[in-house]
Parts: structure tokens; sequence; C-alpha cells
């Protein structure tokens, strides 16, 4: 996770448990005046669109007064979904079993993008199966990553 995400984290994390929810992740997509901060949240009751305003109300606030991001951006506040991504260590344990896409940072064995059954996670590396061959990434090289979901 990029340092800035980390910082806004850090600094939106107290507020959103306060709310009762959890702060899945933060992500901070940069495309000059049409940024985007997402924000996503969870609940073991499942998120409504007013529970995402109400993170969004206390979020604004806290950054209208901290101020971390420079540019112009939308905020967007939302449920993880079926796609949730995966930020935190955390996260990836609970997935394991689950068909997950990842791209790294630095590639790893000349390719960056891996998908397929998340096989475990432990001491910061995850093992992940793509076509018949296991590799296993350090959370710490994880650009990004989502549950692929599947329909039975």
């Amino acid at each position: 996770m990029a340092k800035l995400e980390d910082k806004l984290t850090e600094m939106l994390e107290p507020a959103v448990e306060a709310l009762g929810f959890e702060l899945v992740g933060v992500e901070y997509v940069r495309a000059g005046k049409h940024s985007i901060l997402r924000v996503f949240i969870e609940h073991e009751n499942g998120i409504s669109v007013d529970d995402c305003a109400d993170v969004s109300y206390q979020v604004s606030a806290i950054l209208d007064v901290e101020d971390p991001i420079s540019n112009e951006y939308n905020l967007e506040v939302s449920s993880a979904g079926m796609d949730r991504p995966l930020f935190k260590e955390k996260h990836f344990e609970q997935a394991v079993g689950e068909i997950v896409q990842i791209r790294l940072t630095m590639p790893m064995d000349n390719r960056r993008n891996f998908k397929g059954p998340l096989l475990s996670c432990d001491n910061g590396m995850v093992s992940i199966e793509v076509d018949g061959q296991q590799f296993q990434l350090a959370v710490a090289n994880i650009e990004k990553a989502n549950v692929v979901p599947t329909f039975d």
C-alpha cells in the first residue's frame, strides 16, 4: 500500500470504527481533476446507503480539517462488495480458498498479474496457484488484490 493510503487509513480508521464499521481499506486513484478517494467499509449486518452517507459525512469532515490530499478528488464510500479488495494480511487469511486476482508492485518471474485460488497466507506471504503452478508472493509487494466473485 502506498504511503498516502497508509496515512489516510491511519487517519480515518478511528472515526469509521467509532461509527461501528470496519475500515476495510482506502484506495486513491490519481487522475488529475478526476482523482478518486475510495473508502471501503464493512459491517457484520451489511452496509446500507445510509451507512455510506454517515461514514462519508464523518470522513469528509476529517479530510477537510487535515487536508492530506492537495489536489481535487471525489470521495466514494462503499461496501467492500463481492469483489472485495484485500488490503491487509488478515483479509488474505479470510480469503483462503477463494479465487483472487493479484497485481504486484514489482514483477516476480517476469509477471505482475496472478489469478487463481488462494492457498494460504502465513508470515507476510501468500500462496496462490496459477495454471497448476504455485507462487509465493510477499504481501508487502502486492499493489492491488481482489476476490473474484464466483457464481454457482
